[in-house]
């Protein structure tokens, strides 16, 4: 859903001018008056996330009442595009969702984040801790403060699972393969929103994980080439578990998030039996359940156990969103990001999105067993890879989404995915 941007010609104006004086001034972004200004972007487009941050707004500013922060959603899958082109005409919101890695490494390089190192207080680094503050780091500098910890892995329906006579998860590659089989007697055994490219992506950063140790990893991140034998073995290893036909009919033009019919859509409706995604699907999984409420029989387990790589099989990917501040947002901004961290707005978040809070205080509220489950993975896990389209850069990370959605779409092969990376990776 693109923002609202239905504004009279007048208050467009005077906005514009308020928004003007908040960003551009020599005085942290104060106008005459002393009054602030800021532009806020989130990709919370419905439902409970999106009353959260309007409520989470309110409470800033009648604390704060000479800032008034105007509020953007923005959909998920148009917010990079969106940014990244404001970013770069100079018209950058004060505040948004930063996905972390490559992309705000790149952002960073380009003078667009503001550094806040100094300004993160005392008591959000007491509540957060040095682990999860460094995803928003980069060379030692702090450019975003994380949210909530978003780990992928299987979203499952414990009800379809029983049914199909599958007893406990599948810790094991061929384990989920003898799941599918099970499941497919009873409709589809996988969801998966194809029409988006990331979600497709996202089976072969797992498999990538299972087939790559870490130090194949982080040289990848380091000198953005792709021909370690591992990230071969990855994408064969997802073509042969693709050959199966797990996945619903027409993933390919599946939406992931948007609608009864998206993948997490068939999994609130019990059409799928699971999901592979990020630790934010419970949220949406449950916007789109027919009351809208938290499905009662929603499990998690990570991903399965692949023969022959050389990661380990308990490392996690995911990722910890963020926020960040542009780099000529006033020090409100600092303010606020401090603010979104405290504990009692950490618990609004979770109880929102049912994502994992950051704040460690906050945890103690999660009481959902498929959120420990995570966090039990997430705690155990040896290491933690980011989502590699962020790890990588926009770049290598549109390539890869999109050589994936070949190979499954049986347009392209194993060969041209790592053809494409190491393509756009020379593109910088």
């Amino acid at each position: 859903m693109a923002p609202n941007r239905t504004l009279a010609m007048a208050a467009a104006v005077a906005l514009s001018a308020l928004s003007l004086a908040a960003c551009g001034s020599d005085d942290g972004g104060t106008d005459a008056g002393g009054d602030v200004t800021m532009q806020f972007w989130h990709n919370a487009s419905t439902g409970p996330g999106k009353d959260f941050w309007a409520k989470t707004v309110a409470d800033f500013q009648t604390a704060n009442p000479k800032v008034k922060i105007k509020i953007q959603q923005v959909q998920n899958e148009d917010l990079d595009g969106k940014l990244q082109t404001s970013l770069n005409s100079g018209s950058a919101p004060d505040i948004f969702l930063q996905r972390g890695g490559g992309k705000m490494a790149a952002m960073v390089e380009a003078g667009q984040l503001k550094d806040i190192t100094a300004d993160i207080s005392a008591e959000t680094k007491q509540a957060v801790g040095d682990a999860a503050l460094r995803t928003g780091q980069v060379d030692g500098k702090a450019y975003s403060v994380p949210v909530s910890i978003l780990p992928g892995g299987f979203w499952y329906s414990k009800d379809l699972f029983q049914k199909a006579g599958i007893t406990t998860p599948p810790a094991t590659i061929d384990e989920l393969n003898t799941a599918v089989t099970k499941l497919k007697a009873n409709g589809t055994p996988i969801a998966l929103g194809g029409k988006d490219a990331w979600p497709a992506a996202h089976w072969y950063y797992f498999f990538v994980l299972r087939a790559c140790n870490q130090a194949s990893l982080d040289a990848a991140a380091k000198d953005k080439n792709f021909s370690d034998p591992c990230w071969t073995k990855a994408g064969e290893d997802l073509k042969a578990f693709a050959d199966t036909k797990p996945f619903n009919d027409g993933f390919l033009t599946t939406s992931a998030q948007q609608g009864a019919g998206s993948s997490a859509g068939l999994v609130a409706n019990y059409k799928a039996s699971m999901e592979l995604m990020g630790a934010w699907d419970p949220g949406v999984i449950a916007s789109l359940t027919k009351d809208t409420k938290p499905m009662p029989d929603l499990g998690f387990f990570p991903f399965p156990a692949v023969p022959g790589g050389q990661g380990d099989p308990a490392a996690i990917m995911g990722g910890a969103d963020g926020y960040s501040c542009s780099a000529q947002a006033p020090k409100e901004c600092a303010d606020f990001l401090n603010y979104i961290l405290t504990k009692d707005v950490q618990e609004g978040y979770y109880k929102a999105f049912n994502a994992l809070p950051v704040n460690k205080d906050a945890q103690g509220a999660v009481t959902e067993e498929y959120l420990k489950a995570v966090l039990d993975a997430y705690n155990k896990a040896p290491y933690v890879s980011q989502w590699l389209d962020t790890v990588y850069g926009q770049n290598v990370g549109n390539a890869l989404n999109i050589g994936v959605v070949n190979l499954l779409a049986g347009k392209g092969d194993v060969a041209g995915i790592i053809q494409a990376v190491n393509d756009a990776a020379k593109k910088g």
